[in-house]
């Protein structure tokens, strides 16, 4: 009876550790040190996290992971659906795309092959989080300056803080014109400078290349752009 039992077991854990699914996207790699634990394969769906496929892996951290993928995009995985402080974010596309990482710093430095616009991606937040890390020095001292009620300095933290915004969406914007050819230049555009001035948006618009421009964020960029520019007519 316990070799049956047994026998069951191993054929379990063998059906949940593959993935059936078929998809033009194989998602591939190891997570160091996971030993027992369920990874999602997410993406971003009208506004809602959804899982598109997942894996429970056992003893190696050996996963395969598959979907569809119509252009370029944005894919989490995330670790037994935590996206909070365990995910690994990269750009998806056609063809094979290989993960390895470790369980104890998951998704802090994951080295991520197979994607061109990762590549492109990885570039622009290496600047990026320079200009994050500036705004929470800038934070600190707002703090301490409003805890010693130092006017002078709040105003001068004020004007220092809108001068480091603007070089960071004048860096933001040439980074997107210098990789126009690039799925990853509307998605920094979108998450980056949905709040800047509309003038950069179409700059950055007007340069993509028209494979780019007809991709999944090339699409909802100009889509953005005009609801943008609707609103401001709506508004005169």
């Amino acid at each position: 009876m316990k070799k049956i039992i047994g026998f069951i077991l191993i054929a379990l854990i063998a059906i949940a550790c593959s993935s059936k699914k078929d998809g033009n996207m194989i998602v591939e790699g190891n997570i160091k040190g996971l030993k027992k634990g369920t990874l999602y394969l997410q993406k971003m769906q009208d506004t809602v996290l959804v899982s598109v496929d997942s894996i429970t892996v056992f003893g190696d951290g050996n996963f395969r992971l598959t979907d569809n993928v119509a252009s370029p995009e944005m894919y989490y995985l995330t670790f037994n659906g935590n996206v909070t402080n365990k995910r690994i974010l990269f750009f998806g596309n056609k063809g094979t795309i290989t993960i390895k990482d470790n369980i104890e710093l998951f998704g802090f430095n994951p080295e991520i092959t197979g994607s061109k616009n990762q590549l492109v991606f990885n570039n622009y937040m290496k600047i990026n989080s320079k200009f994050q890390n500036q705004s929470l020095n800038f934070v600190k001292k707002e703090f301490d300056a409003r805890k010693d009620n130092d006017k002078d300095l709040l105003e001068k933290l004020d004007k220092d803080y809108k001068s480091m915004i603007r070089r960071r969406y004048l860096y933001t914007t040439n980074f997107a014109l210098n990789n126009a050819n690039y799925e990853a230049a509307p998605y920094i555009a979108l998450t980056e400078l949905y709040n800047a001035n509309i003038k950069l948006l179409d700059t950055i618009n007007n340069s993509l290349s028209e494979d780019v421009r007809n991709s999944t964020y090339g699409k909802r960029l100009d889509k953005y752009i005009k609801d943008i520019k609707e609103k401001e007519k709506e508004n005169k």
